[in-house]
């Protein structure tokens, strides 16, 4: 606390995380901080400390008993852009939310980031998980990105580097991103930001919106979708404790009010293990554990025996 508090940071105590993702779930946090440095991000690693970034909160399921060490959200210089509408060139920071981005490119009269269109997430964490929708992909749209290593070190890499693939970037070990380069069109805006209408459009349509919940669970396999699997086998609407597999969309796993995050785990055990016993398909988890879980509950083990 010291250390932190003489980088000019205030951390908290005991934040509920509850407080802090889309699912409303999970138990508190150690210390919570929010940082508007690259010099204080770099006081927090070097405590030794462990560190989460959470960002937006909105693809994490945190544990009932809450994270250890720092949790840290990007706030300040990390929520900066500089936008170019002659070249289209965007550098945002890795704390900027997605929405916030699509707003000020629309009136820079950039588009061709429709990617990112309905992804309620920050800039770093669509780095993280190469976040997409049927409009394409960040990881296509990423020229070099910026990030501070887990010694510390300030460094810069090509998207090449990052080798992004469906929902996933490479990043060294303890690495936290912290901006990206991208590549906005300056042509064909109507046609475009059309595109992004029916998008959301369809979205609204299909999926459980009004209520909490973190968005895709699972990721889609090769030539299926997750959601129709886990509706195939019978568990669309399926609840446990506070938690329901949305009756909308079975991909998406609601929080009906005071669910605990088990019961969501329990959820997310059901489908994935059901979908394998009758269909042969493994289905791999989009959203990411945080926190204190029991060692033996992530990665998914193969059966439901510990629940």
């Amino acid at each position: 606390m010291n250390a932190l508090g003489a980088a000019g940071l205030s951390p908290q105590r005991d934040v509920p995380a509850a407080k802090l993702g889309f699912w409303r779930v999970g138990g508190p946090v150690d210390l919570f901080v929010e940082v508007a440095t690259v010099s204080g991000l770099q006081a927090i690693l070097a405590t030794g400390a462990p560190v989460s970034v959470i960002g937006n909160g909105s693809n994490l399921l945190v544990a009932d008993a809450g994270i250890r060490g720092i949790t840290v959200r990007l706030v300040g210089d990390f929520r900066h852009s500089d936008i170019q509408p002659s070249t289209g060139e965007v550098v945002a920071g890795a704390g900027l939310l997605n929405t916030v981005l699509l707003a000020r490119l629309g009136k820079a009269g950039l588009a061709g980031l429709g990617c990112l269109a309905g992804v309620p997430g920050t800039i770093g964490g669509a780095i993280r998980m190469n976040a997409g929708t049927s409009l394409g992909w960040i990881g296509d749209l990423t020229t070099r990105i910026e990030l501070i290593s887990a010694d510390g070190s300030l460094l810069q890499l090509p998207a090449a580097d990052l080798d992004f693939r469906y929902r996933r970037a490479t990043l060294p070990p303890g690495a936290i991103v912290t901006r990206a380069w991208l590549r906005a069109e300056t042509t064909d805006i109507g046609a475009r930001k059309a595109e992004v209408i029916d998008h959301l459009r369809r979205r609204k349509a299909t999926q459980p919106l009004s209520q909490p919940s973190c968005g895709s669970v699972f990721k889609n396999p090769p030539g299926d979708h997750a959601g129709r699997l886990i509706e195939y086998v019978g568990l669309k609407g399926a609840k446990f404790g506070g938690a329901q597999i949305s009756d909308k969309h079975a991909n998406f796993i609601v929080n009906l009010g005071g669910a605990k995050a088990r019961d969501i785990y329990r959820l997310i055990r059901l489908a994935r293990d059901k979908v394998a016993d009758e269909t042969g398909i493994l289905l791999e988890t989009e959203v990411h554990p945080a926190g204190d879980w029991p060692a033996q509950w992530w990665p998914l083990p193969l059966s439901v025996d510990v629940l």
